[in-house]
């Protein structure tokens, strides 16, 4: 079985006083969730969605699903957790209380707030999932990644042809990915920003995706005017065509 994760749990506190959740945000006529949503359920191979939120938008997110998603039993909304991995941990549980995890189920995951994920990109996540286990998706840096210790100076300028930039979705084998992560300690949990780092820090490998450049995350104000004009941009396409 292979399941999308659409991980809608954070309150966007970068975005500035706007009321609500970045995912709620309107970009062109609707929600980023529900972009993204759709993209999710164009791939015919997931089993179900499930759409990981808050507890207190869970009813306005079951809402926005009825309005615009056609096949409403195939999303399902749970409630988030306090951290990213907790929230995929609750997503693999779900799964796991449907009996539907065993050593192949996949979960692809990702940003509610990257509307822009292609058919491509969800499509190689789930192929090298099946082959590697565990896959990420990345660009190549374009700039010069400088590292500081302190952050007041440089400690290292790392050679730009081994950086990569890393987005979503992150695509694992759902099992193997909770045995890691319940093997990890206190400690090293409270450092992990995503999950492909619980594999690294493991010794376990990690499979790079290509991603895109438009493929972003919408995270300031200023990320709102490009998505704007990339949604408008799409839909002028659609109609020349």
């Amino acid at each position: 079985m292979i399941y999308g994760v659409v991980l809608a749990g954070g309150v966007g506190s970068r975005m500035g006083n706007v009321g609500k959740p970045k995912q709620y945000l309107l970009v062109g006529d609707k929600p980023i969730l529900i972009h993204t949503l759709e993209k999710f359920y164009m791939q015919s191979e997931f089993e179900k969605v499930l759409v990981l939120c808050p507890a207190e938008w869970i009813s306005h997110t079951k809402n926005l699903v009825k309005k615009y998603i056609k096949d409403e039993e195939r999303v399902v909304v749970l409630q988030g957790g306090d951290t990213r991995n907790e929230t995929i941990m609750n997503a693999i549980a779900y799964i796991d209380g449907e009996g539907k995890l065993d050593e192949d189920t996949i979960i692809v995951t990702h940003d509610s707030v990257r509307p822009f994920v292609t058919q491509r990109i969800l499509q190689e996540n789930i192929e090298y999932a099946k082959k590697y286990g565990a896959c990420d998706t990345a660009v190549a840096a374009t700039d010069t990644i400088v590292c500081s210790d302190d952050n007041l100076t440089i400690s290292d300028i790392p050679e730009r042809k081994k950086m990569y930039q890393g987005q979503t979705p992150q695509t694992f084998k759902a099992l193997r990915l909770r045995e890691l992560y319940e093997g990890l300690s206190p400690e090293e949990k409270e450092i992990l920003t995503d999950a492909a780092k619980i594999y690294v820090m493991k010794g376990e490998k990690v499979h790079i995706v290509d991603g895109e450049v438009f493929n972003i995350k919408i995270t300031y104000p200023y990320d709102l005017r490009v998505a704007e004009s990339l949604i408008k941009e799409k839909v002028e396409n659609e109609t020349e065509e």
